[in-house]
């Protein structure tokens, strides 16, 4: 099938461009899921967050050198606890994903390079790492991407048994099955969908709403050209990762300028979201909600205030629960120390709203 772009609109005074490519239109599917729900019965009353205290990087305190709140999900999962949002630290813990698993959906070859730091041959943008012994490597940033990456598999189940869930970590967005990238070592998100499609035989159709302030270029990749999986990308484009390629695989695109304000970046995203979902249909939604778009982020490059975050939150969460669509939520990207209290006020205000009920 041919593919082509339509442009939407394009502001003159500002030239943000809103483009879509159009896939012939698929019959749902009426297969109903099969088989009782798997959460054991000690988790039965604990809302679907998941979060392990081995998510946090540490490198022998190199960290501090580094923009991203190593401690992101800590800091954030202590918010919770603090709101009484969850009690006593209880949430669902996910195991590290073990080699076997990750080769469900990379190559040998690319697991076999994380292997040396300082070749850093497949992970080049993850600038960090090309200097820091490998044993560091290896505990202190992998493992947790690791156990990160658990989690967000863990969440998309927890969204299909009780309508939503939010992982503390995870969205490794520019990582593909082949090579990684951004900070981004394993691409948890084709990893969750691919579980998805392999365990959940009634799950035909799923959509990413990727909301980082940077495009989605290695889910984009793994995904090219498949009609089950439905890209919306809303994105900075004058930043990282400028993936000409990767962009063929958006079915939805927004693509910002630097410094868009919160009544422009919600204006397209109502926008946006709401042609997707008349375009397609899907099942499940794996919602990126990366906070690097904030004022003062030192990689997004865009000016979204706490109360946008917050409200964007809402109306993507609003959006798919109104609709019956289960969610999983990954946090991704967000390189300021206030992006973990932002994220924490925004659960805290869905769990307000009445959007964190269980079905």
């Amino acid at each position: 099938m041919q593919k082509f772009t339509e442009k939407v609109h394009c502001e003159e005074e500002r030239h943000e461009i809103v483009w879509v490519k159009r896939k012939i239109d698929e019959e749902s599917s009426d297969d109903k899921r099969e088989g009782d729900k798997q959460t054991e019965a000690d988790h039965l009353q604990l809302f679907p967050i998941v979060y392990s205290k081995q998510y946090g990087v540490h490198f022998g305190k190199l960290e501090k050198l580094h923009p991203f709140d190593a401690q992101k999900g800590k800091h954030i999962a202590k918010l919770l606890n603090e709101a009484k949002l969850i009690e006593n630290w209880k949430f669902y813990e996910p195991l590290e994903i073990s080699k076997e698993e990750l080769l469900k959906v990379h190559t040998p070859e690319y697991l076999r390079s994380l292997n040396w730091s300082i070749n850093a041959a497949k992970i080049s943008e993850i600038p960090l790492l090309a200097f820091v012994p490998n044993c560091f490597v290896q505990c202190g940033y992998l493992k947790p991407m690791r156990f990160q990456t658990a989690g967000s598999i863990l969440a998309g189940k927890l969204a299909l048994d009780h309508g939503w869930a939010i992982n503390l970590g995870g969205g490794f967005h520019h990582c593909c099955s082949y090579r990684g990238g951004g900070f981004c070592a394993y691409a948890d998100i084709t990893l969750l969908i691919q579980r998805t499609f392999a365990e959940e035989s009634y799950i035909k159709k799923i959509m990413i709403i990727d909301l980082d302030a940077h495009q989605g270029n290695g889910h984009e990749r793994d995904f090219l050209n498949n009609s089950n999986v439905y890209i919306m990308d809303m994105y900075n484009v004058c930043i990282y990762p400028k993936d000409e390629p990767a962009k063929l695989a958006i079915d939805c695109g927004v693509e910002l300028l630097p410094k868009t304000e919160d009544a422009e970046y919600l204006r397209y995203l109502k926008r946006g979201l709401q042609f997707a979902l008349n375009e397609f249909r899907p099942q499940l939604v794996v919602y990126n909600a990366g906070t690097d778009i904030l004022l003062g982020d030192p990689l997004g490059a865009l000016s979204i205030t706490p109360e946008g975050v917050i409200e964007r939150d809402r109306f993507v969460f609003s959006t798919c629960r109104s609709q019956k669509i289960p969610i999983v939520m990954l946090l991704s990207g967000g390189y300021l120390k206030s992006s973990a209290k932002v994220i924490a006020e925004s659960i805290i205000n869905l769990k307000h709203q009445d959007l964190l009920t269980l079905r």
